[in-house]
């Protein structure tokens, strides 16, 4: 082999050595990466203003005086914030009252969605047939059906039980309306865990209770907390039911005394209204903020028997 040869083969030995799958030269490889990291980042903060963008215009309305409220060159910053409409929301509608309300007929909806989809979830997802199967299409198809054409027949149902105008009578709606969804979303919590972490509770003695209890349910902890969220949060925003079910002022929830800051030709009463509105957001907000690392945290606890 003559020299050229030789110097020929070592720099096309040096471009192969050089280049990365489909010829593409490895040093563009990080900065190709990075580039598309970066792009990332930035759909990623553009969607985080958008949905952020919402909940800041609502703070600063919260506490603009009515002079800059009606002002034809907006501002983000208050320039003379106050809290007066603060004070005027909660003379002018109980806020008290209503939040009371919606907080009981959401914890309670909540807790009950979750102690009747866990079991549910469970048989599903572990006695997989044709019923389960026809029982999971079912869930998923129930969530297309739009309010309009249940609140009728709930509402004929709720009469002849006498439970219109009752709070037990929407906590019962809000727990048939958030348990498909709080079923499809456990089924898929269950599935996830291994079968095999049962099979050695079994094999150690265990029998099916102590089983469920002691090895599969803190498995299942993280989702259960994310479903209760769901239902918690569905239900606190959930504004048809309550308007139509509920009568009595008192028994009100807070996304229908919301609508009380109407007046009569459909003027708002733009400051109380944004300073209730915020007041109605934060519990959510604050809610998802202290059990987020029970969400995000669904790690695998005690021993696992290989």
């Amino acid at each position: 082999m003559s020299a050229g040869e030789r110097t020929g083969d070592s720099r096309r030995g040096d471009t192969r050595r050089g280049e990365g799958r489909g010829g593409t030269p490895r040093r563009y490889a990080p900065a190709r990466r990075a580039a598309t990291r970066t792009g990332q980042y930035a759909a990623l903060l553009g969607y985080l203003v958008f949905l952020a963008f919402p909940f800041l215009w609502l703070l600063s309305t919260a506490f603009k005086p009515p002079r800059e409220l009606g002002s034809m060159h907006p501002t983000w910053i208050p320039e003379a914030p106050t809290l007066e409409n603060f004070r005027q929301a909660f003379a002018q509608q109980p806020l008290s009252a209503a939040a009371a309300n919606s907080l009981l007929a959401a914890a309670v909806s909540a807790l009950l969605a979750i102690l009747l989809a866990t079991p549910m979830a469970y048989a599903l997802a572990r006695f997989r047939n044709r019923l389960s199967r026809a029982a999971t299409g079912w869930v998923v198809i129930s969530q297309a059906f739009p309010l309009v054409l249940v609140i009728i027949p709930l509402f004929l149902i709720l009469k002849g039980l006498h439970l219109v105008d009752s709070r037990i009578g929407l906590i019962m709606v809000y727990v048939v309306w958030s348990l498909p969804f709080a079923l499809w979303m456990l089924t898929g919590y269950v599935r996830a865990v291994p079968r095999e972490l049962e099979e050695a509770a079994a094999v150690d003695g265990a029998g099916r209770f102590r089983t469920l209890v002691s090895v599969t349910a803190p498995l299942l902890a993280p989702g259960i907390v994310a479903t209760a969220l769901f239902a918690f949060i569905t239900a606190w925003n959930e504004f048809f039911f309550a308007l139509v079910l509920l009568k009595s002022p008192e028994k009100q929830t807070l996304p229908v005394v919301l609508t009380h800051f109407l007046g009569a030709e459909g003027v708002a009463d733009l400051g109380p209204l944004a300073a209730a509105a915020l007041l109605a957001t934060l519990p959510s907000l604050l809610l998802f903020a202290v059990i987020q690392r029970r969400i995000t945290g669904g790690m695998l606890a005690g021993a696992v028997k290989n």
